[in-house]
């Protein structure tokens, strides 16, 4: 398995900001205390070139962000301040879920320590997403030739307003979002499925939906998978509205995680949402996830 970082891009955020960045570096660090990656596993990400970026978005949008003259008003919408570090963040976190999808064509299995930004549209980002690597990493592999039929497995608590956006009229890319109805973004734009559940969802209720809403995943008969396994769904995020366990999240990653395996499925990760105060929680059930996949198909 390769594993994509970019925690070495450390960008500066005003005081009190309610988005971890550190999440990513301390996940970096415990995937190789508690062994589950070794060092030779761990690569660092290359920054996506602008071409690239254009293959999923508007190349206005595109050309603004990266000089830094988007409108304040777009800014907002983000979430996050403009920099140069910050554009730099941006550009490796699209390139490690680009190198991510292709690592994982070779190996079965790899990931990107970032990325997951679902919340990003052709033409505007949104919910701390500048640019969508999903959408830019389906749409660069089939254009490519490396793929034919890709599916978008997000279980962040949020729903993939982006990638519907984006992928609306592309019938090799299947969409699946498995979310809070009632939670961010209050307009849901339709994805190929989705499943919208109850605010204090249980793992139960959880495990039940997503087995029914993968039969679809199948059905699409997908050459690769991009999981955006966010962890928001947790009892313990700040941000999430659900009540779901740690083992509860790792049944989950194993339902998908394994039955991909048995079919023959690549799988490429990104970590998506995790906001728990204190982040432990968090980089717990990202370690969880990365732990699970090393299990399933070997490291």
């Amino acid at each position: 398995m390769k594993i994509y970082y970019n925690d070495h891009v450390q960008v500066p955020l005003p005081p009190g900001h309610r988005f971890p960045m550190a999440k990513y570096g301390m996940l970096h660090r415990a995937l190789l205390e508690e062994g589950v990656a070794a060092p030779r596993q761990l690569v660092a990400s290359p920054a996506l070139e602008r071409a690239q970026l254009l293959t999923a978005h508007d190349p206005d949008y595109v050309e603004a962000f990266l000089a830094g003259t988007l409108a304040r008003r777009s800014m907002r919408r983000i979430g996050l301040p403009w920099s140069e570090v910050f554009v730099e963040r941006v550009r490796t976190s699209m390139g490690g879920t680009v190198m991510a999808a292709l690592s994982a064509l070779d190996l079965g299995i790899s990931g990107n320590l970032a990325g997951g930004t679902h919340h990003a549209h052709r033409d505007q980002g949104g919910g701390f997403c500048v640019f969508n690597d999903l959408a830019i990493a389906a749409l660069s592999l089939i254009g490519a030739g490396d793929l034919r039929r890709v599916a978008i497995v997000d279980l962040d608590v949020h729903q993939g307003d982006g990638s519907a956006t984006i992928l609306k009229d592309t019938p090799e890319v299947f969409t699946l979002s498995l979310h809070g109805e009632k939670n961010y973004p209050f307009r849901k734009p339709p994805s190929d499925l989705d499943v919208g559940l109850p605010d204090g969802c249980d793992d139960a209720t959880y495990l039940s939906a997503l087995e029914q809403a993968l039969e679809s995943v199948w059905k699409h008969r997908p050459e690769l998978i991009l999981y955006q396994a966010g962890v928001d769904p947790l009892a313990e995020d700040s941000l999430g509205r659900m009540n779901l366990t740690l083992r509860g999240l790792g049944e989950r990653d194993r339902m998908v995680l394994s039955r991909a395996h048995h079919r023959g499925i690549p799988v490429a990760m990104t970590l998506g949402g995790g906001y728990a105060r204190p982040i432990e929680p968090t980089v717990e059930a990202y370690l969880q996830t990365y732990r699970i996949a090393a299990e399933i198909f070997g490291s």
